[in-house]
């Protein structure tokens, strides 16, 4: 069993999102997020404040695959997504239009957060995230905006899974009836060489029939249903026995990652 850090159960302020990608699983995780939200605030908690990073463009054939409009063609993606999300719940996100890279680390110092959710399709994205996190959380151990937990979310054409790591080690209280974990591990660790061996040549989709050849209608929702379920968890046990799960939706089937 994993016990969540203490500050994510009784904040004394919202607690900080980095929210990193805005395509096809991004679009769909922002708005699980305005409703943790919500749920949250109703249940006394102060929240989240979030913070997405993007810099791609919305395009026609986003429209199809991922949760873009017509009208939001041609605006940054993460600046439409944050846009609805503030209109629809009355919250002031920010968005940011650049990608979560190492030379733009100068933007953290004032949107540092205490959760990273990660919705990338390139490998390296991924390796890159886990540097910068490292690095983070030597600098920031004292801060209240410290890095905690890393969600990666990832998927193929009709699979995708969710992986919950510890940035630093949790420290754990003394129980007689779990065996407790403070340290999950990152999934570029775990999954170090297996990453390593894939492919990242993938390219933008041209039309709407070559975006869902490449990926199933409904694997991007499905996926971001998932990350806000673990999260949600999160919250409102202030524990988890799950560190992730994996899903075949032209099988459809579940299994999930316990915590080892």
């Amino acid at each position: 069993m994993h016990f969540v850090h203490h500050y994510l159960i009784n904040p004394t302020n919202p607690v900080k999102v980095n929210l990193i990608g805005a395509g096809g699983t991004g679009s769909y995780m922002i708005m699980e997020l305005s409703k943790i939200n919500l749920a949250m605030l109703k249940l006394g908690h102060p929240g989240l404040q979030v913070t997405m990073w993007d810099g791609d463009i919305v395009t026609e054939v986003n429209t199809s695959r991922q949760l873009f409009a017509e009208s939001e063609i041609g605006l940054n993606k993460a600046v439409a997504k944050i846009n609805a999300a503030n209109r629809s719940r009355g919250t002031n996100w920010k968005a940011i239009q650049q990608p979560f890279k190492n030379n733009h680390l100068p933007f953290l110092p004032e949107n540092g957060a205490n959760i990273y959710i990660s919705c990338v399709d390139k490998i390296k994205s991924r390796f890159e995230i886990a540097r910068i996190l490292k690095k983070l959380a030597v600098q920031n151990l004292q801060s209240r905006d410290r890095p905690l937990y890393w969600i990666d979310m990832g998927n193929a054409k009709d699979t995708g899974q969710v992986f919950l790591s510890t940035v630093t080690e949790i420290r754990q209280p003394d129980s007689k009836l779990y065996q407790t974990v403070s340290n999950l591990p990152f999934i570029t660790v775990e999954f170090k060489d297996m990453l390593r061996s894939m492919s990242d040549d993938n390219e933008p989709s041209c039309s709407h029939e070559d975006s869902l050849k490449k990926q199933g209608l409904h694997i991007n929702s499905a996926v971001a249903k998932f990350g806000a379920s673990l999260l949600t968890d999160m919250f409102r046990e202030g524990m988890t026995q799950y560190r992730g799960i994996y899903l075949n939706l032209s099988t459809y089937t579940s299994q999930p990652v316990k915590v080892a």
